[in-house]
């Protein structure tokens, strides 16, 4: 096992599920700090979960390749179980972020305004 090619394809997962909870939980925070439309908005969300998807994919490709391969010798320093962590600590973040998202009141105020709608002051 080579473990730095492993720690690579893990790294690439990593950012693979930073930008899953970004784009998941705070897309709407992202076009509103730009001054984007609705549909601009989603145009980001696809493509994020696009580039997501394929950065994570290729992480796993190597990963895997990196079991696969016969250790080297300056592999023995490298160590795995930070990344490990890292990565199961993402996938809580990214549970309590859902959970705690759908305990959140639905607000008829504080929605977004639709395409031809006025603002009543």
């Amino acid at each position: 096992m080579r473990k730095r090619t492993v720690r690579n394809g893990m790294r690439l997962v990593m950012t693979s599920m930073i930008l899953i909870v970004i784009l998941s939980f705070y897309h709407v925070e992202i076009a509103d700090l730009f001054s984007l439309s609705v549909t601009y908005e989603n145009k980001i969300y696809q493509t994020g979960m696009f580039w997501a998807a394929a950065i994570g994919s290729y992480g796993v490709v190597v990963s895997a390749l990196g079991f696969a391969l016969s250790p080297r010798m300056n592999d023995k320093e490298v160590r795995l179980l930070p990344i490990l962590a890292s990565i199961f600590a993402l996938v809580v973040i990214f549970f309590y972020l859902l959970a705690s998202s759908t305990e959140v009141p639905f607000r008829k105020n504080q929605r977004r305004l639709h395409p031809g709608e006025t603002i009543t002051i």
